[in-house]
């Protein structure tokens, strides 16, 4: 009897599925939001807009982006199963789609997550090859690829925060790749994310997290490691 065929039936070395905008990029866009999170989330909501709103099941980006929630990479076998892997992992999800959204980029997932007590956003755009850009975190501007590693911090907004922590980066010789800075308003909370070539020390990072005036650190490796 003949088998139905599935667009997961593709596996290659980097992604699974027809194409790397529905399979890869969005699996890649879940890992970066889980390392926000702090691990696998117990409940996602998971809003697809505009083009990936209209093809989302049939490109099979339902089942990516749920892999990549449970932490496969781009070319693991599971992501064809990950909607019942879910179910047996304990994550309790949820598919939304807005099919007009004009101010979101063409391919644009927004999850909620939760995981104990902490709740994030994270709103994140597949570019096609499998790239990705990090848009926003909780209402912050972020824009990060999650290819390099990724410094998140939030702080209050002091005088000199910019040049404090840049100054700590480059005693440990980190060089920076970008540099965004986003704020609630003056003397608000600001977010800062940083891309970098290397990554850091537990200890640096421990120390900037004693700073008082420093909130939240979320250190991100390349997602691919």
């Amino acid at each position: 009897m003949a088998r139905k065929s599935s667009v997961f039936d593709m596996i290659g070395p980097v992604m699974i599925g027809p194409s790397s905008s529905h399979t890869a990029g969005v699996v890649r866009i879940a890992r970066a939001a889980i390392r926000v999170l702090g691990g696998v989330p117990d409940q996602a909501t998971i809003t697809f807009y505009n083009s990936f709103a209209r093809t989302y099941e049939g490109h099979g980006s339902d089942r990516a982006i749920i892999g990549g929630l449970l932490d496969f990479k781009t070319d693991d076998k599971r992501i064809k199963d990950s909607l019942s892997l879910a179910e047996e992992a304990g994550l309790d999800y949820t598919f939304r789609s807005v099919g007009n959204a004009s101010v979101y980029h063409p391919n644009t997932i927004k999850l909620n997550l939760t995981k104990g007590e902490r709740n994030v956003e994270v709103i994140g755009e597949s570019l096609g090859g499998g790239l990705i850009n990090i848009k926003a975190y909780d209402g912050f501007i972020a824009d990060f690829s999650a290819q390099e590693h990724t410094l998140i911090i939030k702080a209050d907004d002091v005088s000199g925060a910019i040049a404090f922590i840049t100054s700590i980066l480059a005693q440990e010789q980190a060089n920076i790749a970008t540099m965004s800075v986003s704020r609630k308003g003056k003397r608000d909370l600001a977010c800062h994310v940083i891309e970098m070539d290397s990554g850091l020390n537990p200890i640096t990072i421990a120390y900037l997290k004693s700073i008082n005036w420093i909130h939240e650190i979320i250190y991100i490796p390349d997602i691919d490691l």
